[in-house]
């Protein structure tokens, strides 16, 4: 079945950086997109990132653009949220989430994915 497993959260101080990794497997596709969600306490969850696995195409939430970097590795089907100058408000726990298809970047939204893995906490605090 579909798995995505989210690594490389933990606790930075603010202006580090930390990668994050996500692992998808159980499936077979050229067209899907995987996107970067995450949730604060108290909070809804909210768009991240996304990246279309077949051309590359990208979305960033105005809260991340020029901070965030997301990129993919298609052939092991990983994809990476590389997060520089982390600041108090990104803490919260990051999901990674998968939908099927040719999805458009400005889809990148929760209720567009479909599967989600269980999410690792990034905590930014000095």
């Amino acid at each position: 079945q579909v798995q995505l497993v989210e690594s490389g959260g933990g606790l930075v101080q603010p202006g580090g950086s930390l990668r994050l990794s996500c692992a998808a497997s159980g499936f077979t596709l050229d067209y899907y997109a995987i996107g970067w969600f995450r949730q604060a306490p108290g909070k809804e969850r909210e768009a991240v990132s996304c990246i279309s696995m077949s051309d590359g195409s990208t979305y960033y939430a105005d809260s991340v653009k020029g901070r965030f970097t997301i990129s993919r590795d298609n052939a092991k089907k990983l994809v990476y949220l590389q997060m520089n100058s982390l600041k108090p408000e990104d803490t919260a726990v990051y999901y990674c989430a998968t939908d099927f298809g040719i999805i458009p970047m400005d889809r990148c939204a929760v209720d567009e994915y479909d599967y989600w893995g269980q999410g690792t906490q990034v905590t930014v605090s000095s």
